[in-house]
């Protein structure tokens, strides 16, 4: 988040921090509410797409998850160096050796199971909350007068840099549907979904609006802030032993959630080889733990390629592929609600087929709203879009060689 001042300015990051999560993430969340309480099955989305729109779909939807997924992972072993960096300086010539240490330690937390990733992952993300509560009251206390917010307005923004404040906002606020993948492991599953994400969306958007907000307060430079992060904030509201405080959650936070999302990614290989759409041995599972470590290890081979590219990049692929991944589980939701409207919904949106498509075209157009912005910006950001494009394009040239290999499919089933 430290990046949006500088794209947006000191007029627009709040307006966007506020407006995108509603427009991006609410219909997204409600969406995942309603497949997934219909549907509380390990592979979570790949299981909806391919019940709704066919086993093609179903592919596209897994194929470009696991691709995204492997980016997106790529992002955090970087950030967790930068963090560590504030503390040790000289830690960035050894960044590659260190991404590698966080990388396969995840594999090995991992292939323990899904209740040591979960309370691992509990006791880390209430690590990260205590300082930035810290900063928060520390301001306040200090500033107990009227605090001056800067007027919302995206005027004099050039709309490459209005993307990328997208892409920023919309990485930061994505990931609802990670958690149904193995939905099949957790208990209560549809009112467990239900009480952890409305939650955690509240949490993520005070907290965001909170830390931006003091940023701005604090009078650090938007470059500043980019290159050392909010470390730099808590330094200048509290004093080094804040900042400290914040760079080691910033630490532990890139530890807890790249744990979480290789969790969530490595059950939707294991379910589409079960389906006969990909090698058999990726649902090979461990014989103690009954965890999908082929799956578990393979992710880990990718991503540890990935951390290769810079951060940037990552953030344009990362979100250009999810979001094409989650138009179809908008479809999905409308598909059935027309196909089986009688199934059984311990949730369903309160709204009609045409009220769905409505609400849909919001996150629709935020999405390529940011691409347009993208494709307007840099030659490096260019680039990474059309990566982010191959990637997408992959997914067909992959299903033809299923077709070639196992005709079975083109009629739509299995054996």
């Amino acid at each position: 988040m430290e990046s949006l001042l500088t794209y947006a300015g000191q007029h627009g990051a709040l307006l966007l921090l506020l407006i995108t999560p509603l427009l991006w993430d609410v219909p997204a969340i409600f969406t995942v509410l309603e497949l997934n309480s219909m549907m509380p099955v390990t592979g979570g989305y790949y299981k909806w797409v391919k019940n709704a729109l066919g086993t093609r779909w179903g592919f596209y939807e897994g194929w470009w998850t696991w691709l995204y997924t492997f980016v997106d992972l790529a992002i955090y072993p970087g950030l967790f160096v930068l963090y560590a960096s504030f503390f040790f300086p000289g830690l960035m010539e050894y960044r590659i050796p260190l991404c590698l240490c966080v990388i396969w330690a995840s594999a090995g937390l991992n292939i323990l199971g899904i209740v040591p990733v979960g309370k691992t992952s509990l006791v880390l993300g209430a690590l990260v909350l205590a300082p930035f509560v810290i900063l928060f009251v520390l301001y306040f206390y200090h500033h107990a007068g009227a605090t001056a917010i800067p007027s919302p307005s995206l005027k004099g923004m050039p709309f490459s840099s209005f993307g990328m404040a997208l892409y920023v906002v919309m990485w930061n606020c994505l990931g609802w549907d990670n958690v149904t993948t193995y939905a099949e492991e957790v208990e209560k599953p549809v009112r467990s979904y239900l009480v952890s994400i409305f939650s955690a969306f509240a949490l993520v958007i005070v907290l965001y609006f909170l830390v931006i907000l003091i940023s701005q307060q604090s009078g650090i430079s938007a470059a500043v802030l980019k290159d050392e992060g909010f470390p730099a904030v808590g330094a200048i509201i509290g004093g080094q032993w804040l900042g400290s405080l914040i760079a080691f959650a910033g630490m532990i936070s890139s530890l807890g959630i790249y744990a979480a999302v290789l969790l969530s990614v490595s059950r939707v290989p294991q379910v589409m080889a079960t389906d006969d759409l990909l090698p058999k041995r990726l649902n090979k599972l461990h014989s103690r733990f009954q965890t999908p470590y082929v799956s578990i290890l393979i992710c880990s081979l990718v991503v540890s390629l990935m951390i290769l590219w810079p951060f940037g990049d990552l953030l344009i692929i990362d979100v250009t592929v999810y979001g094409a991944g989650l138009s179809l589980e908008y479809v999905s939701l409308i598909k059935l609600r027309i196909k089986s409207p009688d199934m059984h919904r311990p949730f369903k949106i309160p709204l009609s087929v045409t009220g769905l498509c409505l609400m849909l075209i919001l996150p629709v157009a935020v999405y390529f709203t940011a691409l347009a912005g993208v494709f307007s910006s840099t030659k490096q950001a260019i680039w990474a879009a059309v990566f982010a494009i191959v990637i997408l394009a992959s997914a067909e040239l992959v299903w033809q060689l299923i077709l070639w290999k196992k005709p079975h499919h083109k009629k739509n089933t299995l054996y």
